[in-house]
């Protein structure tokens, strides 16, 4: 997969964002930073699976789910790792999720990140946007945090959603030179270290990260290994090995994460510490994985493939474009039914799109009689 670059940036229009003061700032120990730089390409291959486990209360009942992928994908010329996670479902009947897509170097430094963060309570809102994106040699963070009191007075434009909400908006931002930001972990290269940690199923001493708290300043962050365990998981016992963060948080309590990993690196269990919820998978990865080793498809390298997989891009592209413009009511029926979808917001989007494109259905050309 590839990802567009960021444009660049003209003068003076990082101008208003906050330069912390890194007079005392926090820093990785040496040993992290060595970790951090060990780990062979071989071992990101390993990684490159998807995982999927469900989010149950303490009682057992099942609250929603949790995925992470982890790929191989290009940012401009650079070869890099994309990983893509989202936790969704309810509690107490609120809707709530995350979401989270990083690029990320081979030493799990932030190329960029996005982070979105949402709950839905009745009458009332909370939304929080995170991106965070390297810029000549310095990292850039804009936050946007959303609560508000929704109310139905909603106003629709052809391409813009007007709303009379009662929302507060809060935005945040910074500035950090990438050189006092080693050792950085965030929430998306927090996910990939745990398992190729996992992988090698031994985390070292004095395993102390740097991170970001939610006022965008510098805390420490540290990893410990929790040692193997056997776990219960559908009709049989497995053995998983445990890794435990501890975010330190400078006013407020620290915060701990608490995973488990079966030995192919496939995520077991995951819990913060005093929450009543927990994701945990509830089936062994499919056993077709045993046995076969991925070899990756270094198409990149070969001129002949990356040539026809070029033209075959642009073939795509321009065909595709040429069918848009022959059908302008595409465009004017996709905006139609996001904006109707937005004002009426459905729980069942696939009923609501069901019934709103049900009457186009009598407009179709008849089917023809294949009967001899």
């Amino acid at each position: 997969m590839e990802a567009p670059l960021e444009d660049e940036t003209p003068a003076g229009a990082l101008a208003g964002i906050e330069v912390p003061d890194h007079g005392e700032e926090l820093k990785a120990s040496d040993e992290a930073l060595t970790l951090m730089s060990s780990f062979e390409p071989a071992e990101l291959q390993k990684c490159v699976f998807p995982d999927s486990l469900v989010t149950v209360s303490e009682s057992g009942r099942d609250l929603g789910r949790f995925s992470v992928s982890v790929e191989f994908a290009r940012r401009g010329q650079q070869t890099c790792m994309l990983l893509h996670a989202q936790s969704q479902g309810a509690i107490d009947d609120s809707p709530c999720g995350t979401t989270v897509t990083a690029y990320l170097t081979m030493d799990l430094e932030v190329l960029e990140e996005d982070y979105h963060e949402y709950v839905k309570l009745e009458g009332h809102s909370l939304d929080k946007r995170c991106h965070m994106v390297q810029r000549d040699g310095q990292l850039v963070i804009n936050k946007v945090t959303t609560v508000g009191e929704v109310r139905d007075d909603v106003v629709m434009s052809a391409n813009l959603l007007l709303s009379n909400d009662c929302k507060e908006v809060t935005k945040e931002s910074a500035l950090y030179p990438m050189s006092v930001l080693s050792g950085l972990v965030t929430e998306g290269s927090n996910l990939l270290l745990m398992r190729l940690i996992a992988l090698r199923k031994k985390v070292p001493e004095k395993m102390t990260f740097i991170s970001f708290d939610q006022g965008l300043h510098i805390i420490h962050t540290t990893f410990s290994e929790l040692g193997l365990k056997q776990l219960e998981m559908g009709d049989e016992m497995v053995e998983v090995f445990g890794v435990q963060r501890i975010v330190h948080f400078v006013e407020d309590s620290p915060t701990t994460w608490q995973c488990y990993f079966l030995p192919n690196g496939h995520l077991a269990s995951r819990v913060q510490v005093g929450s009543p919820v927990t994701m945990r998978l509830l089936q062994m990865p499919s056993q077709l994985e045993k046995g076969f080793e991925k070899i990756p498809l270094l198409w990149e390298g070969d001129m002949q493939m990356r040539s026809k997989f070029l033209d075959r891009k642009e073939e795509l592209k321009a065909d595709n474009a040429s069918y848009l413009r022959q059908h302008p009511e595409i465009r004017a029926l996709i905006s139609d039914f996001l904006q109707f979808l937005l004002l009426r917001k459905p729980d069942d989007v696939f009923q609501f799109a069901r019934e709103y494109f049900l009457p186009n259905a009598s407009r179709r050309p008849p089917e023809p009689n294949l009967t001899p």
